[in-house]
């Protein structure tokens, strides 16, 4: 009965897995075409409560962008640059005309982002910080939108099967509600979910930039058809 009730439960995880397929892969006809060589990153829109959520998130985007090839332009300058033209709020920020960005950058392009989740939700034994971004890539020379993505990360990712039962579980809920809460789970969870969507090395991620060894190869979903 048992090697029975076990051959049902592998046959559904294989039909399963069976019907989970890969998103479509990204068209980079107009990144190829655009062949930017740098990036400005606009301060996020923040759909989340959570305040700090921009500085977190902003303080992860760097890295995978710059590590993929590209010159990105220091936040905190843009930030500093912003200020100094009387913007401080990021809808404001992501009204200005892309000539105009252009003008004051001289970037190849300008990075559009929104913060869709951010933050710690408790439900009875378990608590999971997600965060979740929203990107697009605009040359600002043209206006053409060359790359859009979405990436999603979750505390949950990170942690092992319990094998202690309910009071295992019930105590594991209970450490990782404390954690959680004294710290800002969210900065390390924003650095795996920038890695998912924007690295060249993720699937559908950026292409490999100027500065990489890798630039002009296939991007990794080209890769993989």
């Amino acid at each position: 009965m048992r090697h029975l009730q076990l051959a049902i439960v592998l046959i559904a995880v294989a039909l399963t897995s069976a019907c989970v397929s890969m998103p479509p892969g990204q068209d980079y006809t107009a990144f190829r075409s655009a062949d930017p060589h740098s990036i400005v990153i606009l301060p996020p829109l923040n759909k989340s409560s959570e305040v700090v959520a921009p500085y977190s998130v902003m303080a992860q985007l760097v890295a995978p962008i710059a590590e993929s090839g590209f010159y990105v332009f220091p936040v905190a300058v843009v930030d500093q640059t912003f200020k100094n033209n009387g913007l401080t709020v990021a809808n404001d920020i992501h009204n200005v005309p892309i000539q105009k960005l252009h003008d004051i950058f001289a970037a190849d392009a300008a990075l559009y982002l929104t913060i869709e989740q951010y933050g710690t939700s408790y439900v009875v034994i378990a608590s999971d910080t997600v965060v979740s971004v929203s990107a697009s890539l605009v040359d600002l020379r043209t206006g053409d939108v060359l790359w859009q993505g979405a990436a999603s990360a979750s505390s949950a990712e990170t942690r092992g099967n319990n094998g202690g039962g309910l009071v295992g579980l019930l105590v594991e809920a209970a450490l990782n509600q404390i954690i959680e809460t004294v710290t800002d789970r969210g900065f390390d969870i924003a650095a795996i979910t920038s890695n998912r969507l924007f690295s060249a090395e993720s699937y559908n991620g950026l292409l490999h930039g100027p500065r990489s060894k890798k630039y002009g190869q296939p991007a990794t979903s080209e890769k993989q058809k």
